[in-house]
């Protein structure tokens, strides 16, 4: 058995050696690994040794050689084959093991220069792992470390690895040089091109879970690989404690993790905390204040009967306080950016809790995709501007007042996040005294507008008086502005643009409401 070595990662380098050579192989290997294997005592020789040619352009080229490749893909059952290579003086290679510069890690640290990080940028390493998983039926491929153990076991064999081991490595080998590529790919386009003709999605595997959307689906969540160190988002959440997350346990905390993080300042005084409690990825519950206890009552508030078994997400570290608040009621999933070790104590009440840390870095800014029948679909970020709302045009003869304007940022950055249609009613205090900012109806999902403006404002009750509405689309007819007036709403925002906008700014009018058109509309469909 002869073996090619070239490993960026010496993780278990010395055992994948000693376990060859007690197996009789004889082992080549380039430049750093081969002197990490001699350090170790294994016997080792130069790929220059193959390839009757030394290394050059400074370590760029060291395997990319006739005697490397023919004796990799040489096939084992046509006799031409081996009468060529025999003729040429090549050996045949029985395994070749090899884990690739680490391009990702180079490129995501502060500073790297664009020659850094293509020097990064394997070229040997993937060549020869194509080309042995090509050959996998006599050639064995090795491209994680966490394989070696169970490829000596298959070699201690007579009969040596069965193909099904062969072919699940070189699948696996494949899959690696192709997440390599599509994030070489992602950092050298940094933008540039928008829609490529070609898109590859490197995802690597962060966690199986318990279940999808049902139980007898089985599920997993991958994070995107990108120009960065880490994952971002939900799929760089630590569970600190709890029961395995599901795959609708993701969607929502990714729901609700998009809320907290989204909702901006909307008054210069309002530093706020924000609180969201989801429901089937929709919020029930919405607030700020300047505390953080505050903000999580009166995000409760906006329907406690929704949020028993939801999801609350923080955009401040849990604190000992609303730990204790939150374990006397029954949630899924709590989301922040941290614990404090009291709040942690206090949480382990309630052992089937998850509790999940989460990297706080503002509203996601990367496109976002879904899957379809044979495909994916892709598009920009829905980004609300920082002041649409305020720099929306006034069609109402009474304009909003200062703390309806507040209102109106807040349920309008709300409403982005509810299902069409979707309605949201909110209040809020901005000036003397603490503020605060909270929803207090929604309706999302209905048929039409004026159902979702009904549900809205019944689940809002007495509260709905006096309280502003949001719109994520514009209203058809005033009918919907009428089922918002009788219920006390004083002033709505919404996109316009619809035929029907001089019959609803008329109905505003008659019952003394202001209204703000944005000219944007923000679906979540």
């Amino acid at each position: 058995m002869r073996a090619l070595i070239s490993l960026s990662d010496k993780m278990g380098l010395e055992t994948l050696g000693k376990g060859l050579a007690a197996l009789g192989a004889e082992i080549y290997a380039t430049g750093g690994t081969k002197q990490a294997l001699g350090a170790a005592g294994v016997p080792v020789r130069s790929v220059s040794k193959l390839t009757g040619f030394p290394e050059i352009l400074g370590g760029r080229v060291k395997t990319l050689h006739p005697a490397v490749y023919g004796g990799i893909l040489a096939r084992r059952d046509l006799p031409a084959d081996l009468e060529e290579i025999d003729r040429h003086g090549v050996s045949l290679i029985d395994l070749v093991a090899v884990n690739l510069y680490p391009f990702e890690r180079t490129a995501a640290q502060p500073g790297t220069t664009l020659g850094t990080a293509l020097e990064q940028i394997d070229i040997g390493g993937p060549a020869l792992l194509r080309a042995a998983a090509k050959n996998f039926a006599s050639v064995l491929t090795l491209c994680d470390p966490a394989d070696y153990a169970e490829a000596l076991e298959a070699l201690r064999c007579p009969d040596g690895p069965d193909q099904a081991l062969r072919r699940r490595l070189a699948a696996k080998a494949f899959r690696q040089v192709a997440v390599y590529d599509s994030f070489i790919a992602a950092y050298l386009d940094q933008g540039e091109t928008a829609w490529p003709d070609e898109l590859s999605l490197g995802l690597r595997k962060m966690r199986e879970l318990r279940y999808g959307e049902n139980p007898q689906q089985q599920a997993a969540l991958y994070a995107l690989a990108q120009p960065r160190s880490e994952p971002a988002g939900l799929a760089a959440a630590r569970q600190l404690q709890g029961k395995p997350l599901s795959y609708n346990n993701i969607l929502d905390a990714d729901a609700a993790w998009a809320v907290a993080c989204d909702l901006q300042p909307v008054a210069c005084d309002l530093q706020p905390a924000t609180v969201a409690i989801i429901k089937h990825t929709n919020p029930c519950g919405l607030a700020q204040a300047g505390e953080l206890q505050t903000a999580y009552e009166l995000a409760l508030s906006g329907d406690p009967l929704a949020a028993f078994g939801g999801i609350v997400a923080v955009n401040l570290p849990v604190d000992g306080m609303l730990a204790r608040s939150i374990v006397e009621r029954f949630y899924e999933i709590v989301l922040a950016p941290a614990f404090s070790d009291e709040a942690l104590e206090v949480l382990e009440a309630r052992p089937d809790l998850r509790v999940l840390a989460v990297p706080f870095e503002g509203p996601w800014a990367g496109a976002s995709w879904r899957s379809v029948t044979g495909g994916v679909l892709m598009q920009e970020a829905d980004r609300v501007g920082e002041a649409e709302v305020r720099q929306g045009q006034v069609v109402t003869r009474r304009a909003p007042g200062d703390e309806e304007w507040a209102a109106l940022a807040f349920a309008w950055r709300a409403v982005r996040h509810v299902k069409s249609n979707a309605i949201v009613l909110a209040q809020g205090q901005t000036g003397e005294g603490p503020g605060w900012l909270a929803l207090v109806g929604m309706g999302a999902g209905q048929p039409s507008r004026v159902a979702a403006v009904e549900l809205a404002a019944r689940q809002a009750g007495s509260r709905a008086g006096g309280a502003v509405l949001a719109s994520d689309a514009f209203f058809p007819k005033a009918d919907g502005v009428e089922a918002a007036a009788g219920a006390g709403v004083r002033a709505i925002v919404q996109p316009g643009g619809s035929r029907g906008d001089r019959e609803v700014i008329a109905a505003a009018d008659a019952a003394g409401m202001a209204m703000v058109f944005t000219g944007t509309r923000h679906f979540l469909h």
